[in-house]
């Protein structure tokens, strides 16, 4: 299973490939995670690559390789779009982000993402920042999406729950297992 995780800095895109690289490792598989860093502390793209199964033998996911794409942004998933393979899914927030280049002026926000998305893959779009903010914290939409995620496997949910307490802070923990939980009932 091939997951790209893609967001922008401070989102938690690195917490959430902790979390669903952990899952997967629970559930008896080989795991190779991989994190590409942009400009992240200026609100750049962050990417995590998520790769497990049998036997992974690299993190790395190429083109047309990603069978799901989590996104925290729209124009994230939208720039993550060739990396989907023929038959993924798309699960992402409905969150918009000005890049730095739309905040400077020098371009404008692309228009109707989530339409051009949804006519070219499976997508699955969804208000996390609103789930995050009830959660607690708009901090919490990298858990909302896990938990959206969590809905999709195998893997029962109390795994999921149990890697969530031993990966989040004990001080955030309350508010990170409120947001799996709006998640995991979308």
């Amino acid at each position: 299973m091939n997951i790209m995780i893609v967001g922008v800095g401070g989102q938690g895109t690195l917490l959430a490939s902790r979390i669903l690289g952990k899952v997967a490792i629970k559930a008896g598989h080989d795991v190779k995670i991989s994190e590409v860093h942009g400009m992240s502390q200026r609100g750049g793209s962050v990417v995590t690559y998520v790769k497990y199964g049998e036997k992974v033998y690299s993190p790395i996911i190429d083109f047309g390789e990603a069978d799901i794409i989590l996104a925290f942004e729209m124009l994230e998933a939208y720039r993550a779009l060739p990396y989907l393979k023929i038959g993924g899914k798309i699960i992402a927030s409905t969150q918009e982000m000005d890049p730095m280049p739309v905040i400077t002026g020098a371009v404008g926000y692309p228009e109707d993402i989530q339409r051009k998305l949804s006519d070219k893959v499976n997508l699955v779009a969804v208000d996390a920042l609103s789930a995050a903010k009830e959660a607690g914290t708009v901090k919490a939409v990298n858990v909302v999406l896990i938990g959206l995620l969590a809905k999709s496997t195998d893997t029962p949910k109390e795994v999921w729950l149990e890697t969530i307490k031993e990966t989040v802070p004990p001080k955030f923990l309350e508010i990170n297992l409120k947001a799996f939980e709006l998640g995991y009932n979308m």
